[in-house]
């Protein structure tokens, strides 16, 4: 038991390295001296991580990334948030065939749902537009708040609505003070994952963005394509960072294991 414990042990540590040294590569390389990617870096520098704070364009794509993110999490929750109850507290018909098609986009290639959007948007006259950009990120991240969302309301008695409801309470009260503050870690974590997916995206972006709408990830792309330079590891190693502090803050306040 103890030899296979110890095989267990190092072929998870294993891995894990091979998964994490794609990141050491990239943030390894946002530290060299050279003006292209080297590994090991030659010498140690912060020019790169400066370059990409005082640049316009990296700023403007960051803070698009950021507001865009941020409404699609908003409007995820709230749409979220209204089907899951709807889903497990009313008697809703086909319900089952509704779940699939809230979750489908999970299913589908993010390649084939940008596509899908791009033809849609065009017929509509939405293309290039940071309304369009955004119903399309809160399509792809309505169904991490659902799953979350249906995970804690399952786990609620139904019959601590039903006792606010007697003492008093309309429907919209006993939900407002009752169910929702029982919901606050299953939001919290479905609203993580919306924000940090609608972030991160990149397949549905590139298909949609405009002109003014370049997101960070977008802008990271279009940046390979004109030669890989330690700017966009610096870029990249800051993403990885904030990612990191984020969920490590959301798995201590929220317990982010308990839904994933």
């Amino acid at each position: 038991m103890t030899v296979r414990k110890t095989l267990s042990s190092l072929y998870v540590a294993l891995v894990l390295s091979f998964l994490m040294l794609p990141v050491a590569v990239v943030v390894l390389a946002s530290f060299s001296t050279t003006s292209f990617l080297t590994i090991p870096p030659q010498g140690v520098t912060l020019r790169w991580y400066g370059r990409v704070l005082s640049s316009p364009e990296y700023l403007d794509a960051i803070w698009i990334s950021v507001a865009l993110a941020t409404c699609a999490t908003l409007g995820a929750l709230a749409v979220g948030t209204a089907t899951s109850y709807a889903l497990v507290r009313r008697i809703v018909p086909g319900r089952t065939l509704i779940s699939a098609f809230v979750m489908s986009p999970l299913v589908f290639p993010g390649l084939v749902i940008g596509v899908a959007l791009l033809q849609l948007y065009a017929a509509l006259g939405m293309g290039g537009s940071f309304i369009g950009l955004l119903l399309a990120h809160m399509v792809i991240t309505v169904p991490y708040v659902v799953r979350t969302t249906l995970a804690s309301l399952q786990g609620l008695d139904r019959e601590l609505e039903d006792a606010a409801c007697t003492l008093g309470a309309t429907r919209l009260e006993a939900f407002r003070f009752v169910t929702l503050p029982l919901l606050r870690p299953g939001l919290a974590a479905g609203g993580l994952f919306a924000f940090i997916t609608s972030f991160d995206n990149v397949p549905v972006s590139i298909f949609l963005t405009g002109v003014g709408s370049t997101t960070l990830p977008v802008k990271i792309f279009t940046a390979i394509e004109f030669g890989v330079d330690p700017t966009v590891a610096a870029v990249s190693s800051l993403l990885i960072l904030s990612t990191a502090v984020v969920l490590v803050l959301a798995e201590r306040q929220v317990g982010l294991h308990r839904f994933t």
